[in-house]
């Protein structure tokens, strides 16, 4: 089975096009094209969500104060180690060997000398900084997944900003089932979508075209999918140059348009 080609999966996700008829069909049948769409349609709403994370709201109060609790109780750790450490009996208790094993683990601590207590205070200190910074860090972290993964505050995806558009027909002799849209988007970009070309010995060049003058220049190249984003120059007058092309170009040097159209559109917007 020939699966669909994975950018234009990418497109479909991002709703950037929709799928034609031959692609429907596709994807009514193949469980794997599905899945690789709805899996980009995930990524990108994801991705989508965190656009407003910058402006997330300071942690409620609650959130410090149970740090600064946290942090009091390791500070007062050590005072606890050292009120156990002068507990300890001179002689252990050897009536059961769970008794012998806690005596010796006391016994253990007792004998720590003033170089390894430092040593071990100094480790304490900063662990506990190295907490601080994890507390904080987490609060931040969960305030920020809760915003992102509450259901009742979903953000929704942003569509592209279309600022012009052409429906694209098949043109001269051209198959009448080849077929396309063209939108121009807010961006600079020029977003095309073909089916169903015709094959060529060359390759596929797009054109905006004035339709007084006849006048035109390429846009670009058409890749072996059915989609292609074209950055259009800038300031360019789509009042003026208003008719998208699409024509069959042979590898024969030669920069000007070969005449051979196989699609055409007027953009509106």
């Amino acid at each position: 089975m020939q699966h669909l080609d994975h950018d234009r999966l990418v497109f479909l996700a991002l709703g950037e096009s929709e799928a034609d008829n031959g692609e429907s069909t596709h994807l009514g049948t193949c469980a794997l094209c599905r899945a690789e769409v709805a899996s980009l349609q995930q990524v990108a709403g994801l991705g989508t969500e965190t656009q407003g994370l910058a402006d997330l709201p300071d942690p409620p109060e609650h959130v410090w104060q149970g740090i600064e609790a946290q942090v009091r109780a390791a500070e007062a750790g050590p005072l606890l180690t050292e009120t156990r450490r002068h507990r300890v009996p001179e002689q252990a208790d050897t009536t059961t060997a769970e008794q012998s094993f806690g005596a010796a683990a006391e016994s253990t601590v007792t004998r720590l000398d003033p170089a390894r207590r430092s040593r071990r205070g100094r480790g304490w200190s900063g662990w506990v900084a190295t907490a601080v910074t994890a507390a904080a860090a987490a609060a931040v972290g969960v305030v920020g997944t809760v915003s992102v993964l509450r259901p009742d505050d979903p953000t929704p995806t942003p569509p592209p900003v279309v600022v012009a558009s052409a429906p694209l027909a098949a043109y001269g002799a051209t198959p009448p089932t080849a077929k396309g849209d063209a939108r121009v988007l807010k961006d600079g970009q020029l977003h095309l979508h073909v089916a169903n070309l015709p094959s060529v010995a060359g390759y596929y060049e797009v054109w905006l075209i004035n339709p007084t003058t006849m006048e035109m220049f390429s846009v670009g190249t058409l890749g072996g999918g059915s989609d292609a984003l074209l950055p259009l120059p800038p300031n360019v007058d789509l009042k003026s140059y208003s008719v998208v092309d699409v024509s069959a170009e042979q590898y024969d040097n030669n920069t000007r348009h070969s005449g051979d159209s196989l699609l055409r559109g007027s953009l509106t917007g």
